[in-house]
């Protein structure tokens, strides 16, 4: 009997479409952008519908105020050079079709030879064909057509900053939040098992489990630094910098948890053996790094809260403080002749991670 594999087919209208949608602030802030960038070029410029301050304030509003200022940036150099090529190959060669055509291989010959951000690329061409097919082009022309540009630019930019300016720092410090809960549970299952007597599949299911916190402290970050981009620039981003600073002070701490409880699983997958819960400094082990894990829970919690404490108001942010169940480091008087390699390792991660979570010294 054959069996065939299905494979799924993706459809191509379903790439059209986001996972999640633009925040209807930002919708409405783009709208407001657009119509007050329109409505002060024709007070200032006469002439012709302003097509590229509406094109502008399209673009410049975006998730936050420091995208904004570089998109605005790109657009604007974008639309200077082609405006610039345009005119000039009006002058020379005339409004031919095969002008327009010229202008645009050679904005995208220019784009490539000053390694222009795909925005400003991509501008540089629709600039120089929209000047050459929207009329006649003379350097009054050309001069409005780049001022529209900046009004739409400078419009779209102070739109996004006055109006509610957008901060990331919910998403970023859920990813914290959660980053410490896993990883508090990482340790849990460690003592778990070692209390139980976990067989070596069950230790590889939780190394699988320790390993998977490595990808999400990667997205942790990636959060983390856009909640930092969004307060770039931002006039509400004073108490909440401090909130994401401390943020960040977590995650780094986390960042070594997560190396140490994947490393402490390995290393129990790979020696675990039936007779190692019967020896009693396994016992004391497993019970410290329950607490380990008690620990970076109440981490976790404290990370969920989004108050400031009052050491953390107009000074360095610190990651929050937590009153540790850890006991004194662990002594071992006659080490076990068959698993002194194993105990010995889980006693100086145990160790490293207390040193860790109270801040101490190597």
């Amino acid at each position: 009997m054959r069996l065939v594999a299905s494979v799924g087919v993706v459809n191509p209208v379903a790439r059209l479409r986001s996972t999640s949608r633009t925040p209807f602030l930002q919708v409405v802030k783009t709208a407001v952008a657009v119509v007050a960038a329109v409505l002060l070029c024709r007070v200032v410029i006469a002439g012709p519908f302003p097509t590229f301050a509406a094109i502008a304030a399209l673009l410049v509003v975006q998730p936050s105020i420091t995208q904004s200022f570089v998109k605005g940036l790109e657009r604007s150099a974008g639309v200077l050079l082609g405006v610039v090529l345009a005119t000039v190959a009006h002058l020379l060669l005339g409004d031919a079709v095969e002008t327009v055509l010229l202008v645009i291989v050679l904005a995208i010959l220019i784009a490539w030879a000053l390694k222009l951000t795909p925005t400003s690329a991509t501008q540089v061409g629709i600039s120089g064909m929209l000047v050459l097919t929207a009329g006649v082009v003379t350097p009054n022309y050309s001069a409005d057509r780049i001022l529209e540009t900046v009004i739409g630019a400078v419009v779209a930019l102070v739109v996004n900053a006055v109006v509610v300016p957008p901060v990331l720092l919910g998403p970023a410090h859920l990813a914290v939040a959660r980053l410490a809960r896993d990883t508090a549970a990482a340790f849990e299952r460690i003592a778990v098992g070692l209390t139980e007597g976990w067989e070596r599949e069950r230790w590889h299911e939780a190394l699988l489990q320790a390993r998977a916190l490595r990808q999400q402290h990667a997205r942790t970050e990636a959060a983390l630094s856009a909640a930092q981009e969004s307060l770039t620039m931002n006039p509400r981003g004073g108490r909440h910098r401090t909130i994401t600073e401390r943020d960040v002070a977590v995650a780094e701490h986390l960042r070594v948890l997560v190396t140490r409880a994947t490393g402490m699983t390995r290393a129990i997958r790979d020696n675990t053996a039936p007779d190692l819960i019967a020896d009693p400094v396994v016992g004391s082990i497993a019970t410290e790094v329950a607490r380990i894990g008690a620990d970076v829970r109440a981490l976790g919690r404290q990370v969920e809260s989004t108050e400031l404490t009052p050491n953390e108001v107009g000074g360095a942010a610190e990651a929050p403080v937590v009153e540790h169940a850890l006991t004194a480091p662990l002594a071992v008087v006659r080490p076990n002749s068959r698993h002194w390699v194993l105990i010995g390792a889980l006693l100086e991660d145990v160790r490293r991670v207390r040193e860790e979570l109270l801040g101490e010294d190597d």
